[in-house]
């Protein structure tokens, strides 16, 4: 009896040693650099200036595949956007001539053309151009992972966002991390993968294409709509996706910012860090594909400084 009461003991305490390993830490190094790209990040939309959105309801729960839910948001998500100002924006601009340049569905081999090869590099010459993505070379020259060389630079953002790669097999090449985070692919014509971008769903909803169901949210956590990151339900092209999300208001270039810094400072196949940016907690995660971008993502934990413990 002793000796089982040992190994219970034992066994328990290796259990709870593993829940306090999994616990996130919040990365300090990287919430300076994410919280001083942030204020880098001149090109960001301002809530309530630049865009307005509506939140509305809670979404209920629906398993993946399905067709059919619940709608809790009966207006769009995004009730005004500033189009002239995202235009005006070299790297909104050139961003918005990226996203038609993909098949929605995965198992469907791209073809890349010449044109579509020249809106990449001017999109890229554009993002290097400003502080942000300034600042994040100049970080990662520090830490041994990037060369000086901004042509090399260049290369590796090329190669970590728009190389691509087999999503499914039998087939040619039918995916790159861009598309996947930036545009959104359907896998099966039943699920929507990735698909983490504000600035195309503003898009997609725009043209009829998309629908907003309803944010997601913990029970005693209600969104604000000046949050930085939104969990949101919606369908798109007729399929659901229960879940999904993303920055909202952000440039291209802060969020290819803060992902890529993730991507080269870890080799784990899925990493996910605990950051502060501005006034809120997230966690970002970044899933590889060898050497270039699975998926990347926020997720919303606590915002407007909710996180910080009151003093007292």
């Amino acid at each position: 009896m002793a000796f089982s009461r040992i190994c219970v003991v034992l066994l328990l305490g290796v259990f709870l040693s593993g829940l306090n390993a999994s616990r996130l830490v919040l990365n300090q190094e990287l919430s300076n650099l994410f919280d001083e790209l942030w204020r880098l990040d001149t090109n960001r939309m301002t809530p309530g200036v630049d865009y307005t959105i509506s939140v509305q309801g809670r979404a209920g729960f629906v398993s993946p595949g399905s067709t059919v839910v619940l709608d809790h948001a009966s207006l769009p998500l995004f009730s005004n956007v500033n189009e002239l100002k995202m235009r005006n924006t070299t790297t909104f601009l050139r961003l918005l001539r990226l996203l038609d340049n993909y098949e929605r569905a995965t198992g469907v081999a791209e073809r890349v053309t010449a044109e579509e090869l020249t809106e990449t590099n001017l999109f890229l010459d554009a993002i290097l151009q400003t502080e942000v993505m300034k600042r994040t070379h100049r970080y990662l020259v520090s830490k041994g992972q990037s060369s000086t060389i901004l042509r090399h630079f260049k290369s590796q953002l090329r190669l970590i966002w728009f190389h691509l790669y087999h999503r499914q097999r039998n087939t040619g090449p039918d995916s790159c991390g861009f598309e996947h985070v930036f545009v959104g692919e359907l896998k099966s014509s039943t699920e929507i993968t990735g698909f983490h971008n504000w600035i195309q769903f503003y898009m997609q909803e725009k043209g009829g294409l998309l629908d907003y169901k309803g944010y997601k949210a913990r029970e005693h956590d209600l969104p604000d709509e000046d949050d930085h990151v939104a969990s949101l339900q919606f369908s798109w092209h007729s399929v659901v996706k229960p879940v999904g999300s993303s920055f909202i208001g952000t440039s291209p270039e802060f969020e290819m910012a803060v992902f890529t810094v993730i991507f080269l400072m870890n080799t784990e196949r899925s990493t996910t860090v605990l950051v502060n940016i501005d006034q809120c907690q997230m966690e970002l995660v970044v899933i590889r594909h060898g050497r270039s971008l699975g998926t990347a993502y926020p997720k919303l934990l606590s915002s407007n400084s909710r996180h910080i413990a009151p003093q007292s």
